[in-house]
């Protein structure tokens, strides 16, 4: 039974879209989890990200459907989700193909149990990363008509999608010539910020959720969690303390990177470069 109940939200079978959508984030990743473990391979995470993605976006645009069509909101917020979802699981699968592994798993995968973790984690990143266009998707009404914050953050999402492209795009391009092996990149946008592609996804992910401010009201604003979370969780707990801590390591007797990581921001760009 599918029907929209009061609070703004569809509801199906008794149960909030919402509800729904978090299952399916946590859900594909335990059902990935299985073959995974049993062949120790972390080779299709980020490809089954991705699809998570793209399965909790067409849900959430159906549930939604289920009171009113989609709105032009609902549309746009969907498809900036679908290119930035294809865009980034495919260069972090084709990266991992290339390299055979990721580091960050090689003790995890020997135990079915710790190689668990990951995937959960990589379920709870998705549905708090997505809460402000599931939230939108699924509302029970059509919502406010676009204006001027909706704007806003699409300006602000083309930005950081841009920077993340193109920082992706400049370290793949560094790390494939052969007299760049075992060295930090220190050219383009990575002269600016020491993790421009972080920089990217926090600003993408900000955008996003200046859609939210025109359409939502009540507890539906606890869905601007979704930046606030994103940054703090790659400048303070994983992304860049744990690659900081990679870097130091191979590096830190080096007075090159000493130099390089003195002078250059960790995340924010300066608006004018030391020399």
């Amino acid at each position: 039974m599918v029907r929209a109940v009061g609070n703004n939200s569809v509801v199906l079978n008794g149960y909030s879209a919402v509800f729904y959508c978090a299952v399916i984030s946590i859900g594909m990743q335990w059902i990935a989890w299985i073959p995974a473990s049993f062949g120790k391979t972390e080779r299709f995470y980020d490809l089954t990200g991705g699809l998570t993605y793209l399965t909790v976006v067409g849900f959430s645009l159906w549930a939604g459907s289920q009171s009113e069509p989609p709105s032009a909101r609902e549309l746009i917020v969907s498809l900036l989700v679908v290119i930035w979802s294809l865009r980034l699981s495919s260069f972090l699968y084709l990266r991992i193909h290339r390299t055979g592994k990721d580091g960050r798993f090689d003790q995890l995968k020997t135990s079915p149990i710790r190689f668990l973790v990951p995937w959960t984690l990589q379920g709870l990143w998705i549905f708090l990363t997505m809460i402000v266009v599931i939230v939108i998707n699924s509302q029970a009404d059509s919502g406010t008509p676009l204006g001027i914050w909706d704007g806003i953050g699409l300006t602000i999402w083309i930005l950081g999608f841009g920077i993340e492209a193109i920082a992706d795009k400049q370290k793949t391009v560094f790390n494939t010539e052969p007299n760049n092996q075992g060295k930090w990149i220190d050219s383009g946008l990575w002269s600016y910020s020491r993790h421009p592609n972080y920089l990217g996804e926090i600003l993408l992910w900000t955008g996003i959720a200046f859609f939210g401010i025109s359409c939502f009201t009540g507890l539906e604003r606890v869905a601007w969690v979704s930046p606030l979370f994103i940054y703090l969780l790659l400048t303070k707990v994983s992304g860049i303390p744990i690659l900081d801590k990679r870097a130091l390591e191979k590096w830190e007797d080096d007075p090159g990177y000493q130099k390089y990581r003195e002078n250059t921001p960790a995340l924010i760009p300066r608006l004018s470069k030391k020399s």
